[in-house]
């Protein structure tokens, strides 16, 4: 891999897109699985990583969440990240680094699906008087 291909995201040439759509593929995810992940329309997710529109606040820190990069560095590049190391690393550890990033994901969805169902039960409990 060369320089150029290597650095294509640095802070001086990234936009939050090129950031966005590099962090989505380091985790193997399609635009359509962060789309549904987000609870966002296929196209919404197209504009932000095209930069025709950028993510309200809280979508923005979802989206951190679940690509496992700060807020930061979708914004400007600076922070935690979409690491770069990894490049050098053998195919075994790459694909597990990988796996586990996605497991995370996947750990995060879930998390958010268990507070909404919670949150469902408690409003049923309320109003039937339980």
């Amino acid at each position: 891999m060369t320089d150029v291909e290597r650095n294509w995201f640095t802070n001086d040439v990234a936009t939050f897109g090129d950031r966005l759509a590099a962090a989505r593929e380091a985790l193997g995810l399609s635009q359509e699985d962060l789309a549904q992940r987000l609870g966002v329309a296929l196209e919404t997710l197209e504009a932000w990583e095209t930069d025709a529109a950028e993510p309200r606040a809280n979508r923005l820190q979802m989206l951190a969440g679940v690509l496992n990069v700060s807020v930061m560095w979708l914004l400007t590049g600076e922070g935690q990240g979409v690491d770069e190391t990894l490049d050098d690393q053998p195919a075994d550890i790459r694909a597990a680094l990988g796996d586990l990033r996605r497991i995370r994901a996947e750990m995060a969805r879930l998390a958010e699906e268990t507070a909404r169902v919670e949150k469902r039960i408690r409003k049923a409990l309320v109003e039937t008087g339980q």
